[in-house]
Order: structure tokens, then sequence, then C-alpha cells
């Protein structure tokens, strides 16, 4: 009998989750990763970056400015130290280091971009990366005041800048 309850409980909730999003006219963040795709290739089009960027399996872009040194790159539970800068694609800054400081990250506890991205270089290196919205922040509920990252809008793409001083 808990058995029973314990599953119509389960459906209940798990509809009433769908009808929220049918209800606010969301959609699944898989069903964005094409629209996510052409935003990213028309903004390297745009700034002449076409040439320089390759795609990631993941979906994620990355421009690699300078490879760094050493025989191994992070994994993605590493610990880095990083200086960063997150924009979304009209240059609005929502996060970034302060001047030469920088900051120790758990990678594993970051947006998956940062974990498809980051082991790409190594210490020292330097790496652009543009993010689909799957693998960041996704709906990010922002208009309903349950913001995961404040500024930044549902379903945005995202730049980052990041320079791996050293790693863990």
């Amino acid at each position: 009998m808990k058995k029973l309850f314990f599953l119509l409980l389960t459906g209940t909730v798990l509809l009433g989750l769908g009808c929220e999003r049918q209800q606010f006219g969301l959609e699944p963040e898989e069903d964005r990763k094409d629209e996510d795709e052409i935003i990213i290739v028309d903004y390297l089009q745009a700034n002449n970056l076409m040439e320089d960027a390759v795609r990631h399996e993941s979906g994620v872009y990355y421009i690699i400015e300078e490879e760094g040194e050493g025989a191994s790159s992070p994994t993605a539970s590493s610990q880095i130290l990083v200086r960063y800068k997150g924009t979304l694609l009209d240059g609005t800054v929502f996060d970034e280091t302060e001047e030469e400081d920088a900051v120790l990250l758990n990678l594993s506890r970051t947006i998956d971009g940062w974990r498809f991205a980051i082991p790409l270089i190594k210490r020292g290196g330097k790496i652009q990366f543009f993010v689909p919205s799957n693998l960041a922040y996704g709906i990010n509920d922002g208009n309903r005041g349950r913001a995961i990252a404040p500024g930044i809008p549902e379903y945005a793409v995202l730049y980052f800048e990041v320079e791996l001083v050293n790693f863990l």
C-alpha cells in the first residue's frame, strides 16, 4: 500500500512540474540546443572568430589563446585557480575576478560548460569559450524570483575568458 501511495504521489508531482512548464510556456532545455548553436555560430561569424573556433562534441565552442605548460590538464574533479570574466553575448559582464586576483574553484561544482572547456588547457593556459544554455543555467527561473545566477536571463548563451593559473 505504501509503495502504491509513493508511486501515485511521485507521478502527481512529476505531472505537476510538467504542467507548470506548459503553463508558463517554457521549453525543455534540450529543445534549445539547435537554437543556441545558431546563436553561437552567428556571433562567431559576425565577430570574425569562426576560423579560430572549435566545436567540442558537447556543443561548447572554444578558442585556445595559450595552451599552457606541463604534461597534464585538470580533470572534471580538479581544484582550479583561475582568473576569468563571464559575459552575455551582448557584452554585459555578469561575473569576473578582480584585476590580478584569482579564485579557487572545484571544477566539479561549476557549470557543465566549464567542465568541458577547462580540461582543454594546461597550467598557465588561456581559453575563450561559448556555453549553450543547456550547459550553463538553462531556464534559471529568473523571472519568478528563484534565480540560480542573478543577472543571467533564462536560456542565455554565455561567453567566458579564462586563464588557468594552477590546478590540483
